[in-house]
């Protein structure tokens, strides 16, 4: 009977727990109960303080599962590639199938600055263009086997012109200058226009520049400019660069672009040591040749500095080298390192990303947004956007075939730019990234004492063939500043270890106990559910008997009558 005697009453039950258990201040409840004042005030005192621990431990949960994360940072010096060099000569080029197209549409550009700034905007433009159909007619590159391609099937739209408007509240000082969309029926009409007439008719030729290059039949081969028309020298670490330490591409706005290092997997590409002279060092062509000025309105080289495996997108960055400049480019790499799962989304590889990605590289965000918006602007166009990569089975857009694509295009493009599209919800960051920070000086180069014997070394050992006076080479050297590099990690800031400490800290702040105590409680609560039965039990058989008898407080007592009970 030792073993499962219980207690009589509650009271008794709870006057035990009072004088027995660990947690501090109950036994106030019991010494003091003959003043009830006192017990009152414990009594609230307790309540109180575990309302208080329990919004807490409200506060602690609500702030776990918000799954914050807090930067550690820290530096890492182990040995490292170079990263990747991508270079580009801002010359985009003149395809001989779209030729007339071309010179339709400078006439076009001319009738614009005409018409918006006077005829003597456009006299050097036309200039231009005379002395560009010249040199096509001594030795343009003709592709034969494309010369079936009838230019009468394509014309030029005067739909799109450029147009000055007015503001009446700010007077004619103050005007923007575009040109009007509308969609395929003709209505919800809108004006792509720009407070800046020069970023207006960049974008009225580019638009136009893309319905014309639209024309030119998939797979065509590009005319790929010798690696030595652009780098006229190239080291690293004071190694000459080798054939196979470049890869070429055309960007058609770019033109023909170089990356250096691409695959960041050759030993020859290893950094050793930091500073200028185990850097990359490159001498450049920088003139602007001219093809296409409304096109490319910048004189120089375009430079970025990249991730290996990772497609360039020179419009969202990179730096423009000057000619006639030396510039020296200190890089150092940072290495993002973040959680993912519930602390936020990022990708380890896009597999499991839900858009399909039009780039054969690596993952990037960026690849991921254009990949996204290029799947749009085909579910939505009907066509694609020339400037992307084209998923399977679809064709860019022109207005022969599509004439409201533009309308198309700038409201959905605006909807990306303004968060809108689903693109930045599809599209998480990368788990694992690789930043490089630059920092920059320059000076003139050749300088005018050493330029005639300069350009004669050039002239005699690399192929440099400028008889110009201007100054139409650049040099560029790209290093790492130190090898050391600063990682920075994501960290959760409440761990399930931190959680239960933070949540003992309080226990023991409120009630000055410990997990015992949290043991006892719980026997308090079983203890009076048990008690709680028993007495159930016993009114529900005193209820059954047939002449009643007074409660028994003894619970052995109880136990006993409910085995008489199975007897009967």
């Amino acid at each position: 009977e030792g073993l499962i005697e219980f207690y009589g009453s509650f009271k008794e039950m709870f006057e035990f727990f009072c004088k027995n258990t660990t947690i501090h201040g109950t036994i106030r409840l019991v010494c003091s109960g003959r003043n009830r004042m006192k017990t009152a005030f414990w009594t609230l005192l307790l309540l109180a303080s575990l309302g208080m621990l329990y919004w807490q431990f409200a506060l602690m949960f609500s702030q776990f599962w918000a799954y914050p994360v807090v930067l550690t940072m820290s530096m890492d010096s182990e040995p490292k590639m170079f990263p990747a060099v991508t270079i580009c000569n801002l010359d985009p080029s003149r395809f001989e199938l779209v030729s007339e197209q071309l010179e339709q549409l400078e006439r076009m550009a001319e009738e614009s600055l005409t018409f918006l700034y006077g005829p003597k905007a456009s006299a050097r433009l036309s200039q231009l263009r005379d002395r560009n159909r010249d040199r096509d007619k001594d030795g343009a590159i003709r592709v034969q086997a494309w010369a079936n391609l009838s230019s009468a099937g394509f014309r030029l739209s005067h739909n799109f012109s450029l147009v000055r408007m007015w503001d009446p509240r700010a007077g004619k000082k103050h005007s923007r200058v575009g040109f009007r969309l509308c969609n395929s029926t003709g209505g919800n009409c809108f004006y792509t226009s720009h407070p800046s007439g020069m970023d207006a008719l960049l974008e009225w030729f580019r638009f136009h520049y893309m319905n014309v290059m639209a024309q030119l039949p998939p797979g065509l081969p590009q005319h790929q400019q010798h690696f030595q028309d652009l780098v006229y020298s190239c080291q690293y670490d004071g190694e000459p660069c080798r054939p196979s330490d470049h890869v070429h591409f055309h960007h058609p706005v770019f033109g023909s672009c170089y990356t250096f290092n691409s695959k960041g997997t050759d030993p020859f590409w290893a950094a050793t040591k930091p500073g200028i002279p185990y850097g990359l060092s490159l001498i450049l062509r920088a003139e602007q040749k001219e093809h296409l000025p409304l096109l490319s309105t910048v004189a120089g080289v375009k430079v970025m500095i990249h991730s290996h495996n990772q497609t360039p997108f020179l419009e969202h960055e990179g730096f423009h080298i000057r000619p006639g400049i030396a510039t020296t480019i200190g890089i150092r790499q940072d290495q993002v390192n973040r959680l993912g799962g519930n602390y936020g989304r990022c990708t380890t590889d896009g597999a499991d990303v839900a858009v399909e990605l039009l780039y054969n590289n690596s993952y990037t965000l960026q690849a991921c947004l254009h990949s996204c918006f290029q799947q749009a602007m085909v579910q939505r166009c009907g066509c694609g956007y020339f400037y992307y990569p084209l998923p399977a089975g679809a064709r860019y857009c022109d207005y022969s075939r599509q004439p409201a694509w533009g309308h198309c295009f700038y409201q959905l493009y605006s909807r990306l730019r303004n968060h809108r599209l689903d693109c930045f919800q599809h599209c998480p960051k990368p788990c694992r990234e690789s930043l490089y920070k630059v920092s920059a000086g320059t000076a003139k180069w050749p300088s005018a004492k050493s330029q005639d014997w300069v350009r004669q070394a050039l002239r005699h050992q690399n192929g440099y063939n400028s008889s110009s006076s201007r100054r139409d080479i650049a040099k560029v050297t790209i290093f790492y500043r130190q090898l050391s590099s600063q990682a920075v990690h994501e960290a959760p800031l409440l761990s399930e270890n931190l959680l239960l400490s933070s949540m003992g800290s309080q226990w023991s702040l409120w009630f000055g106990s410990s997990v015992l105590s949290v043991v006892e409680m719980l026997e308090l609560l079983l203890d009076t559910l048990v008690l709680s039965l028993l007495f159930c039990l016993q009114r529900l058989r005193t209820r059954r008997s047939p002449g009643g008898s007074s409660p028994t407080p003894n619970v052995s007592l109880a136990l006993q009558n409910s085995r008489e009970l199975r007897e009967e």
